[in-house]
């Protein structure tokens, strides 16, 4: 237990459930419709809207095994592959065998997905995968739809809310166990100010951290809030070095920060070819499937390229799709091209990899425990094991989906325990916070430094300039004052700080963790997971697991 919480005032206001769930996205409201259905008193605390989620962001879809002919067994293979050796075998053969049964549940609560002219699923290919199995939602806008039918489906079954608030630290009891959560309500409303939402279980479903790199496919709200309120409670993290850099994220100028639009693998899944300023189709002869190979091979070849060529993009060629298949099969993202000023109907589009998702995260078992007693995590924020070093497309929704189901059924099964006698506020010793104008200065130097490109010299660079940040808010006269902001960039720095820290220490190239100087796969001596708990003085301590199995969660 690490006693670390963040500054804040003590909780002026209390909600009492029997689950809280942080997070509005595909693992959190379907964590709360299965919670509900089991009798559970459920409230969801969600940062922004509830539809505003990382959820309905997604263009792609989800992979299942759904299709004539395609089994789970040759999903696992193509998970395994993308993993690049350190997925948990366990972990992906439960998700790729009660993905299908997951989907259809999804759907029986009001996705609609889209459909061939014979009334089958339509099912399109994606990097990594061998079969068209990815099911997707108007053209493009897969995750909107699914965010749309559970968002309708949680205020149809009245499951309480709480909208536009940050979680702020985990409460426990004298047993050290959760006994629920500290939030701030941003603006009036039936609650203001910071609160607390008392109850024995807590599921973190808060999403990524995108948001600690400069260009992102992130939404603003992803600031890694959950992973460092885990690690504040004495959680540990693992598998954090492994962040995904979308191969083909919108090229918006070398200076563009912040969240940029992504143009899904499903436009190479359905043929648009990868070039180069001289039209030349560089994947080919890199990798069997050429452009939709794993994304971390993609995302590598073009920033080859692009230092070969000592340009800032490369290009995605679909000018042969032609207007109809463009605006029926991809409208969010013609809109979104041409909203740029780019008419991929006629133009190559301009692209280059951002950082897109979280490999790692909170370390859980199969049914979703973390290493805290009663806190749960599901979706991005997790590292359930399944997705190794290099997440296969389209397996996230797919990941989010399987495990709430599971937590919900591990409560339903064993109740939330009530034993021990609750606090009423965070415990421990309080964080000084960071300055809100430190945030930018955290995500130049992530990408500078602990981009897709890293060395040992850089991630030393970015431990240090990390370093110094902490340090200079340590001086009174620098301490930010308690708010949304500070709070924000405090998690930043936080998730920033175990991130580098286990880039630093991964001496080796694996899945979408590049090292330069370290430029081969070593799977003799890091054929294993790197796990990260804080010390009481706030320093990750990183350790490596003795063999490549998933480590077991030990609360």
């Amino acid at each position: 237990m690490t006693g670390i919480r963040l500054h804040a005032p003590e909780p002026g206001w209390a909600v009492d459930a029997d689950v809280v769930v942080i997070g509005s996205g595909v693992a959190g409201l379907t964590t709360a419709l299965r919670c509900e259905a089991a009798g559970l008193r459920t409230v969801v605390v969600t940062k922004a809207n509830l539809d505003d989620g990382s959820t309905r962001w997604a263009q792609g879809g989800i992979a299942a095994a759904l299709g004539e002919g395609d089994t789970p067994e040759q999903h696992l293979d193509d998970t395994l592959v993308a993993g690049a050796g350190l997925c948990d075998e366990p972990a992906v053969r439960l998700l790729v065998t009660e993905g299908p049964d997951a989907v259809r549940r999804l759907m029986a609560t009001g996705a609609a997905f889209d459909r061939t002219s014979d009334g089958e699923i339509s099912l399109t290919r994606e990097g990594g995968h061998h079969r068209r199995r990815i099911a997707h939602a108007g053209g493009d806008a897969t995750g909107a739809e699914i965010s749309r039918a559970l968002v309708e489906a949680v205020r149809a079954r009245g499951i309480r809310t709480v909208e536009h608030a940050l979680v702020l630290d985990l409460l426990k009891d004298d047993e050290g166990r959760a006994s629920g959560v500290t939030l701030h309500v941003m603006g009036e409303g039936q609650h203001d100010g910071v609160g607390a939402v008392r109850a024995p279980a807590v599921v973190l479903a808060t999403g990524g951290m995108g948001q600690v790199f400069s260009a992102t496919t992130n939404p603003p709200v992803s600031t890694g809030d959950g992973v460092a309120l885990a690690l504040r409670a004495g959680a540990e993290v693992s598998d954090l070095e492994f962040v995904q850099f979308h191969p083909t994220v919108l090229f918006l100028g070398a200076g563009a920060e912040g969240q940029q639009p992504l143009v899904s693998e499903a436009v190479r899944g359905e043929g648009a070819h990868l070039v180069d300023a001289d039209g030349v189709r560089f994947m080919l002869g890199q990798h069997e499937l050429a452009e939709l190979a794993p994304r971390d091979i993609v995302a590598k070849a073009i920033t080859r390229r692009m230092r070969e060529q000592g340009t800032e993009h490369m290009y995605l060629d679909a000018r042969h799709f032609g207007a109809e298949m463009w605006e029926q099969r991809f409208p969010t993202i013609l809109a979104a091209c041409r909203a740029h000023g780019i008419d991929p109907v006629t133009d190559p589009i301009p692209v280059a990899p951002a950082a897109h998702y979280a490999s790692g995260g909170v370390r859980t078992d199969l049914r979703g425990r973390t290493t805290v007693p009663g806190l749960y995590a599901c979706g991005e924020v997790a590292c359930t094991g399944v997705h190794g070093a290099n997440r296969l497309a389209s397996n996230s929704l797919l990941e989010g989906l399987v495990f709430a189901e599971r937590i919900a059924a591990d409560l339903a099964e064993h109740g939330p325990h009530r034993e021990g006698v609750a606090r009423t506020g965070a415990a421990g010793a309080v964080l000084t916070l960071i300055a809100p104008e430190a945030r930018r200065d955290i995500q130049r130097i992530m990408t500078r430094y602990a981009g897709v490109l890293r060395s040992a010299a850089s991630l030393t660079a970015a431990t240090d300039a990390l370093e110094a940040l902490r340090q200079g808010a340590e001086d009174d006269r620098k301490a930010a004052e308690p708010g949304v902001d500070s709070w924000e960039t405090t998690n930043l720095l936080c998730v920033a700080r175990v991130l580098a820290a286990s880039a630093l220490a991964r001496e080796e190239t694996r899945g979408c963790h590049w090292r330069e100087d370290h430029p081969d796969r070593d799977d003799e001596r890091w054929r294993r997971h790197l796990v990260v708990h804080l010390t009481p003085d706030r320093s990750p301590v990183v350790r490596t697991t003795g063999t490549a199995d998933f480590p077991p969660v030990t609360p």
